[in-house]
């Protein structure tokens, strides 16, 4: 229907009618084959005729992860098992995981959403991309793996782990381009520093997609200026067909949201509200062009805000912040709200401090930060190491308003995790 340009830079007005054409599609698809969906408008007492402007979506009923669990494996599921050619599934803390489903046009789109991200940060059909995300049930790998080929570029299917042959393939096949985890690249950094090699003088990297997990901008920018690269900040999750549902653009100031097929909303967590631009929030996202698997108004339980104003890029797709944190991810020290990544921003941002850190909960008024420094500190003074500790306490107590108790530690203490990273013990609940 669009080409690449067009869509991108469609007018808000074309970009709005579109919307509501496919949001009118997709609440009469849920309502006709999901019955999930059909029980819930009736006891909310709407119709899918109810739904005449893109502000009636408030109308609809949100969706929850525990809405998926408790209808796995297929009652989410819009079209016959015969249509779906693939299965995803995230696993949860309950037991039961979530199913996403797609048929042959949700992979194709999915993987066009990859292609217009990589597009747009410059990936062309010279570069080879090295994906070093865990392929299976997860979405991320094989998403971006399809999307990469749309474009034409070589993809090398390394997955995580075994990390002196992922140096070497980089090196072998002159790898341009990574989609990596944050915490697996900071791990990458230190092995590549102790192997004594040159992110400069012994690659041919230009840019890395970090994805997966959250991270802060100071771990960004301790990863750009170690590898030389420019670091892109993605967003996606399974429910909502994996990454690409929004990305940076070369500006780097917020992830352009792909509204063609979502619509976004910021909530107040508590209560439900929708939240003007700029107030931040939980995200909530309708999927727009499914096939296999409609939802509505999903709670991401992902914080963020809506960037007010236009990009410089010109896209007219509005951009969300980076993710905050999460509602889930949240912990309560002496009856203080706090997200991790509050940690890692201030610890990212001090030179002395290496590439790993963990916060340990042991109670509900005391929290430890595990946090390895640089090998030369060690081999100073202890005056050192007492002023680089109290520093540290100070700046975390300053960012989150609770004192913690620091421990500095050797490079290479603290385990590391070549996948997700595992930031936070909670013994409270062992």
């Amino acid at each position: 229907m669009f080409r690449q340009k067009d869509i991108e830079m469609i007018s808000r007005r074309a970009l709005e009618e579109l919307q509501m054409k496919r949001l009118k599609q997709t609440v009469r698809q849920a309502y006709k084959n999901i019955p999930f969906y059909k029980e819930y408008f009736s006891k909310l007492h709407i119709q899918p005729k109810d739904i005449a402007s893109l502000k009636d979506i408030r109308k609809l009923p949100f969706t929850t992860r525990e809405d998926l669990r408790e209808y796995y494996p297929f009652g989410m599921l819009a079209v016959t098992k015969e249509q779906v050619v693939r299965l995803h599934t995230s696993s949860g803390t309950t037991g039961k995981p979530k199913a996403i489903f797609f048929t042959k046009k949700d992979v194709d789109r999915a993987a066009e959403l990859i292609a217009r991200c990589l597009i747009m940060t410059g990936v062309a059909k010279d570069d080879v991309l090295q994906n070093m995300m865990t392929y299976g049930l997860f979405t991320g790998a094989l998403v971006m793996h399809y999307g990469a080929e749309k474009v034409g570029v070589l993809v090398i299917p390394a997955g995580p782990g075994n990390t002196k042959r992922q140096i070497a393939l980089m090196q072998d096949f002159k790898t341009t381009t990574l989609h990596i985890t944050p915490s697996y690249a900071l791990y990458l950094a230190s092995v590549m520093q102790n192997e004594g090699l040159d992110p400069q003088k012994n690659f041919t990297l230009r840019r890395a997609y970090l994805g997966s997990e959250p991270y802060s901008e100071e771990t960004r920018k301790k990863i750009e200026k170690f590898f030389h690269i420019d670091v892109y900040n993605s967003y996606g999750l399974s429910e909502m067909n994996g990454p690409g549902v929004a990305f940076e653009c070369r500006e780097k100031n917020g992830m352009h949201l792909w509204e063609d097929n979502f619509i976004m909303e910021i909530i107040d967590p508590d209560t439900g509200e929708t939240k003007p631009d700029g107030e931040k929030g939980e995200l909530v996202l309708t999927t727009l062009y499914r096939e296999a698997m409609p939802i509505l108004r999903y709670r991401t339980s992902d914080i963020t805000r809506i960037l007010p104003g236009k990009c410089k890029c010109g896209r007219t797709h509005r951009r969300i912040s980076r993710i905050i944190g999460r509602t889930d991810d949240m912990i309560i020290v002496r009856g203080v709200n706090i997200f991790p990544q509050q940690i890692e921003r201030v610890l990212m941002g001090i030179k002395a401090v290496a590439q790993n850190y963990q916060i340990v909960l042991e109670s509900y008024d005391q929290m430890t930060v595990r946090v390895e420094i640089v090998k030369e500190l060690f081999d100073g003074k202890v005056d050192h190491l007492v002023n680089l500790r109290n520093e540290i306490t100070e700046k975390i107590r300053s960012e989150i308003l609770v004192r913690p108790k620091v421990e500095l530690l050797e490079p290479g203490t603290l385990p590391v995790s070549e996948g997700k990273s595992i930031r936070v013990i909670d013994k409270r609940t062992l």
